[in-house]
């Protein structure tokens, strides 16, 4: 997706070899245009799949899965890192290391809002090591609702995230694949590059 390639180059900045800051329009400052053009996205590679809810893992994943939701029309339910006084033990719940953060938070959903039968997209900001795609696939199974493929809009491809996740089936759209951060340098899966 060249308008995400390009504010990556324009805005994105390379803080280490493995961890690439998007704050500016992902994950702190929303670019509400880019998160229309990313659900437009979104919703035109997974318009054949029958989609009755979008699931997300708070907070980051929120804005891109919201406007995917809005495009296609399909409630957003978003996996809770902290549990709140009006959550109950009526839950769905699975642990997700964040490699990032140095920590394990539990994630929860409750049951009134993912059930059997139900078509899940997962969406999450960033895709790198996979763990929080694999907490959720656990609530999804807990749920015995159905995945169709995960929505990502940044993938680290030289994390084992992507392969671990397609390596089990599974279907991954990244719109936009990272395959390296050396020397402070943002590379594309295609090649393209900041320089």
């Amino acid at each position: 997706m060249k308008e995400l390639h390009e504010k990556i180059i324009q805005d994105g900045k390379v803080l280490s070899n493995d961890v690439l800051k998007v704050d500016a329009f992902l994950n702190h400052q929303i670019d509400p245009p880019l998160m229309q053009a990313i659900g437009e996205e979104f919703a035109a590679r997974f318009k054949e799949d029958g989609i009755t809810k979008i699931l997300t893992i708070e907070s980051s994943g929120i804005a891109p899965a919201m406007m995917t939701g809005l495009i296609i029309g399909t409630p957003v339910v978003f996996a809770r890192k902290k549990k709140s006084l009006t959550m109950s033990d009526h839950l769905f719940t699975s642990s997700v290391h964040s490699f990032t953060k140095k920590e394990t938070n539990e994630i929860s959903v409750s049951k009134d809002f993912l059930q059997k039968g139900d078509k899940v997209l997962l969406m999450d900001d960033f895709l790198a090591n996979g763990q929080a795609v694999l907490g959720l696939l656990d609530i999804i199974e807990q749920a015995e609702a159905e995945l169709v493929g995960v929505g990502i809009v940044i993938e680290k491809g030289f994390q084992p995230g992507g392969a671990m996740i397609r390596e089990k089936g599974i279907r991954v759209e990244s719109l936009a694949i990272i395959q390296s951060l050396e020397d402070g340098k943002v590379t594309f899966a295609n090649g393209e590059s900041n320089e």
